[in-house]
C-alpha cells in the first residue's frame, strides 16, 4: 500500500486545507465516472481512504506513528454504491460541503472538541540518544483562553442559538451537478456547524476561545532511541474549540552522527589501526568507545580485517535498557612505506631465514630478530 502522503501528494505537515485541496484535486483526475483508465477506480478509493484517515486528527496521528497497522490497514475507500459515494463526490466538485457519509468529511459536532495533535521536530547528540537525557524544548501551540473559558464570548455573556440553522449547525441546499440535482445537507455557513454564533465576542481571544503560547517543556529521551523515534507527549497539543481537551506533541527525533562510531542495530562499529609487528605479536590498545576510551586485547598473530568485540558496550534496547549490544571493532593492520637500512636490512635476513636457501643462517641472525620484534 503506497503511504498516504505520497498518494496525495502532499507533504507530512501539511494542513487541513493543503489536504482538502490536494484531495480534491486528485480525485477530479482519478474519478470513475470522468476517468475511464484501467485502475482509475481502485486509484480514486486508494485516495478517498488516504484523505479519510489524514483528515481525521486521531487517525492521522496513529498512522503517522504505526503507519496502515495503526488504522486498520483496510484500503477501503468510498463505496460508488451507496450515498457516501455520492457525498464524497459532492465533496470533490463543491467547496464547503461537508455532509455526513463524506469519506472524510466529518459532521461537526456540537459543543467541546478534542484539539489536534502537533509535531515537533527534535535533533539530539550520538550520545544522547544512546544514554537517554532529559531535555528542554519549546513549543507554540494553543491554549484554551482564561478569559473566557474558551467559549469565545465576552465575559457576561455567552454564545447565541445561530439564526441560519436554528441551532442545528447544518442547511439543507440543493446542488445541480454534471449527474443530476441533489439535495444535500451541508455545514451551516453562519456558524461554521456549531450551531451558535458569538454575538459579543472576548477581547482576549477575539472570539477563538484559544489563543496561542510558547510553552517550555520538558521531555525525558529514553536510552536507545534512534533516527525516527516519535515520543508522545499527552495532552500538549492544541487545545479544542470551547473548552475541549488538548490533543497529543509527538516528538519526532533525529540523531546526529558520531565521527568514529557507526550504529547497526543495537551494536556500535568502529574501526581501529595496529602496526604489522603489534599483529605479529600482540599488544594492549586504548580504542574509543561510548563510556570513553578502553583498553583493548590484540592477540598475538592477529589477520588482517579480524573483527574484535567489546562485549555491552553498544546500545541499550529501547524500553529495556538492561538489555545493551555490543562494540564491533574492525582491526586493519598497517604495512609501512617506508623503513630505515637496519630495518630492511634485518627483514632481508629474516625473508633468508624462511627461504631454504636461509635456513643456515638461522643462529646467526637469531639476535637480529629479537631486537627487531622486541621493538613493537
Amino acid at each position: 500500500m503506497a503511504d498516504y502522503y505520497d498518494l496525495l501528494g502532499v507533504s507530512r505537515d501539511a494542513d487541513a486545507d493543503s489536504l482538502k485541496r490536494a484531495y480534491r484535486k486528485m480525485a477530479r483526475q482519478y474519478h470513475p465516472d470522468i476517468n475511464k483508465e484501467a485502475g482509475a477506480e481502485d486509484k480514486f478509493k486508494e485516495i478517498g481512504r488516504a484523505y479519510e484517515v489524514l483528515n481525521d486528527p486521531q487517525t492521522r496521528a496513529r498512522y503517522d506513528q504505526f503507519g496502515e497497522a495503526g488504522v486498520g490497514g483496510a484500503a477501503g475507500g468510498p463505496d460508488m454504491g451507496d450515498m457516501g459515494g455520492f457525498s464524497d463526490l459532492f465533496e470533490t466538485f463543491f467547496q464547503g460541503f461537508g455532509g455526513p457519509g463524506a469519506s472524510g468529511g466529518r459532521q461537526r459536532r456540537r459543543g467541546p472538541q478534542q484539539g489536534d495533535d502537533l509535531r515537533y521536530d527534535l535533533t539530539i547528540d550520538f550520545e544522547q540518544a544512546v544514554f537517554g537525557q532529559e531535555q528542554e524544548i519549546k513549543i507554540p501551540h494553543l491554549e484554551t483562553c482564561d478569559t473566557c473559558g474558551g467559549s469565545g464570548a465576552k465575559p457576561g455573556s455567552s454564545p447565541t442559538t445561530c439564526g441560519t440553522c436554528g441551532g442545528a449547525g447544518q442547511v439543507r441546499r440543493a446542488t445541480r451537478t454534471p449527474f443530476g440535482s441533489f439535495t444535500q445537507v451541508a455545514e451551516c455557513p453562519n456558524c461554521g456547524g456549531t450551531g451558535q454564533v458569538i454575538a459579543d465576542p472576548c477581547g482576549a481571544c477575539g472570539g477563538q476561545g484559544v489563543h496561542q503560547v510558547r510553552k517550555k517543556l520538558r521531555i525525558n529521551i529514553p536510552a536507545g532511541v534512534d533516527t525516527g523515534t516519535r515520543l508522545r507527549v499527552s495532552g500538549e497539543g492544541n487545545a479544542g474549540p470551547r473548552g475541549g481537551p488538548s490533543g497529543d506533541l509527538y516528538v519526532f527525533l533525529t540523531v546526529k552522527s558520531h565521527p568514529r562510531l557507526r550504529r547497526d542495530g543495537l551494536n556500535l562499529l568502529s574501526e581501529v589501526k595496529v602496526s604489522y609487528l603489534q599483529a605479529i605479536l600482540g599488544d594492549t590498545i586504548e580504542v574509543e568507545t561510548v563510556e570513553g576510551t578502553q583498553e583493548l586485547e590484540i592477540p598475538a598473530g592477529l589477520q588482517p580485517s579480524t573483527i574484535l568485540t567489546l562485549a555491552n558496550q553498544g546500545i541499550p534496547k529501547l524500553g529495556n535498557p538492561v538489555a545493551r549490544g555490543d562494540q564491533r571493532i574492525t582491526v586493519t593492520v598497517e604495512l609501512p612505506k617506508r623503513i630505515s637500512d637496519p630495518e630492511r636490512e634485518l627483514l632481508e635476513r629474516l625473508a633468508g631465514h624462511h627461504s631454504a636457501r636461509g635456513k643456515q643462517h638461522h643462529h646467526h641472525n637469531s639476535g637480529l630478530f629479537a631486537r627487531l620484534f622486541g621493538q613493537k
